[in-house]
């Protein structure tokens, strides 16, 4: 009671916009997001006559940034698109939520990142991603952090941009003591070295058995493969469990979080607005387990709706379904 009684106190202040806070830089990739519904996911061999079709912007860096933006954090995005129309769109969009976009490249003769998308009647998905302009991100393209970070700055990243670009970052925020919140998704093999530098790491289910060797099924093997996380060095491990919620650990506390009951139309962006929230909320001074309350309402409201950014809720209307989202 005490965690969601601080998050309504929090809800209070973002609204109010009257509180200065650091700024949360999001940095990966932008896609187009092209997404068909039918009614199974289609077998190796196999094709499927779906439904609905829909166009919507995404890749998980533009999903992450556009949740934090619209739950109530200072955002600059760092990434770049193709010189097409979609990466026009793209940017168009951005700036739409209030995010920074003067860091955003445009690669010349690469085409905007692309996904293809299938969800099912039940909300569980497929993705097939052709990179284009996101696998051209350079570490040059990034130098600039070292002069415009702050210590109390926020830094989210996920991976899929180079991985040498990743591990340039997180090396740098270590040298300015900038917090980094790694989404390790989709998931690449990462040196212990880079790992033992990050603040917080919010792998799902897969991703903590492709980090750890530990198939996570229950509370009890999350905090198996959790421990090992902490023993590569990590400060806090947020293990993202889907219907059976959160689990966390740090040095001196664990506990978990129960997912929130919801209808789920679309899945895909779950992750993508729990971890934009999540940053945000570290950037308006929550502790860990209020931070994982506010993303966790976030991502439960987004799934009951189709999309990636379209589907992450406001802070206003997230504010106005607290006692559903959060109380339940």
């Amino acid at each position: 009671m005490k965690n969601k009684l601080s998050l309504r106190y929090y809800l209070t202040i973002i609204k109010s916009k009257t509180k200065m806070k650091p700024n949360v830089y999001v940095i990966g990739s932008s896609n187009t997001d092209m997404v068909i519904k039918s009614k199974s996911l289609p077998k190796p061999g196999e094709t499927v006559i779906g439904g609905d079709f829909f166009v919507f912007q995404g890749g998980k860096g533009a999903n992450q940034a556009v949740a934090a933006a619209k739950l109530g954090g200072d955002v600059f995005f760092i990434s770049k698109v193709g010189d097409d129309s979609f990466g026009k769109k793209s940017i168009e969009e951005f700036k739409k939520h209030q995010i920074n976009t003067k860091y955003i490249k445009e690669a010349q003769g690469i085409h905007t990142g692309v996904a293809l998308i299938m969800v099912d009647e039940k909300g569980e998905n497929s993705i097939a991603v052709a990179s284009g302009a996101n696998a051209d991100l350079k570490k040059e393209d990034v130098t600039f952090l070292k002069k415009q970070l702050k210590k109390e700055d926020i830094v989210l990243i996920q991976l899929e941009i180079p991985l040498e670009v990743v591990n340039y970052i997180i090396e740098l925020c270590h040298k300015v003591n900038s917090r980094v919140v790694l989404n390790p998704a989709p998931f690449q093999k990462m040196n212990d070295e880079f790992l033992n530098l990050v603040d917080t790491i919010t792998p799902n289910m897969i991703e903590t058995h492709s980090l750890t060797g530990v198939e996570v099924t229950d509370i009890d093997s999350a905090r198996k493969a959790a421990q090992r996380l902490l023993e590569k060095g990590i400060k806090n491990v947020l293990i993202t469990m889907g219907a059976q919620g959160v689990f966390y650990m740090s040095k001196n506390a664990e506990g978990h979080v129960a997912a929130k009951k919801v209808e789920v139309a679309d899945s895909t962006a779950a992750g993508d607005t729990f971890n934009g929230a999540f940053a945000t909320g570290l950037s308006h001074g929550m502790d860990v387990i209020t931070c994982i309350e506010f993303a966790n309402a976030a991502a439960a409201i987004s799934v009951t709706r189709m999309g990636a950014q379209d589907s992450v809720p406001s802070i206003n209307e997230l504010d106005k379904k607290f006692l559903k989202y959060v109380y339940r």
